[in-house]
């Protein structure tokens, strides 16, 4: 029979899982309890970063619906929980971790889907959502601004072109 305290951790972990956007594992032996605070604080507002139990994860994991590699589960694990951008959390995890070669990136997952330490590290170099969003709009208005200048260029065009074979015309007709 489970353990109550046991339950309860897994159905804390269950709701992080299925509350969070990403979910990095990482082992930190060797770390400091002050280098933890720091990575914590790397991480950013929008990350939890918790200490867990190995077997508790790997069931609360099962029941969030999510499969995670055994693999991910040796050793000491600690887990971010992502709500918010996961770019930015796991640039955080990327940058402490060339700091502080103690912490492992195991592997994770992004809006449900599994992914290994190096796709975790592929997702660090992206730009952030908001560089990219600004950089689409720029794109956007950018393109909007040829448009309105061929639409502008079209009725000017057909102006001068009449203007011109008006004035050809007044030429042909004054020569007769």
């Amino acid at each position: 029979m489970a353990r109550p305290d046991k339950s309860a951790a897994v159905a804390e972990l269950t709701d992080k899982f299925r509350s969070s956007n990403a979910a990095v594992l990482t082992e930190y032996r060797g770390l400091t309890v002050a280098q933890l605070k720091t990575l914590r604080r790397s991480l950013g507002e929008n990350a939890q970063y918790a200490v867990v139990k190995n077997t508790l994860t790997k069931i609360a994991a099962g029941e969030a619906g999510i499969t995670l590699a055994d693999e991910l589960f040796a050793g000491p694990t600690a887990v971010a929980f992502v709500t918010g951008d996961p770019v930015e959390s796991a640039k955080g995890l990327r940058d402490f971790a060339k700091e502080n070669p103690n912490l492992i990136i195991k592997g994770g997952v992004l809006d449900g889907k599994a992914m290994s330490a190096d796709e975790i590290k592929k997702l660090a170099d992206l730009e952030s959502r908001e560089v990219l969003l600004s950089k689409l709009a720029g794109a956007m208005k950018g393109k909007q601004s040829q448009a309105a200048s061929l639409f502008q260029a079209l009725p000017t065009k057909l102006v001068r072109t009449a203007d011109a074979l008006r004035a050809k015309l007044a030429e042909q007709g004054g020569a007769e």
